[in-house]
């Protein structure tokens, strides 16, 4: 019985899925608008007015947690949705590891 058990057990894989790595999620989530060294150079980032995260002061006016927060439910602005919320396809950990990634961004 116990092999039948590993058997099933290894065929669907671990019970925890692992998320992406932050650089995939960036490049997957964040780059359209973000651009792929955070500068924000892009098009969709300048019809946002996406922040240019490779800045220390702005990098400096928002922490982790604010961070976590825009990442996970969007960033509205006189009712404009500014950012989208990805907090629906990320999970708690990978918000925080793409949060680690931003800080990396930082000139």
């Amino acid at each position: 019985m116990k092999i039948i058990v590993l058997m099933i057990m290894s065929f669907f894989g671990p019970f925890s899925a692992q998320g992406a790595d932050p650089k995939t999620n960036w490049a997957n989530n964040c780059m359209q608008c973000h651009g792929p060294d955070g500068s924000a150079n892009t098009s969709m980032g300048k019809a946002l007015n996406a922040k240019d995260l490779t800045n220390a002061a702005i990098q400096s006016s928002f922490s982790d947690a604010e961070a976590a927060a825009a990442i996970k439910d969007g960033v509205t602005k006189d009712g404009i949705t500014k950012m989208f919320a990805f907090g629906g396809k990320l999970s708690d950990d990978e918000i925080k590891a793409l949060v680690a990634y931003v800080r990396t961004l930082k000139k």
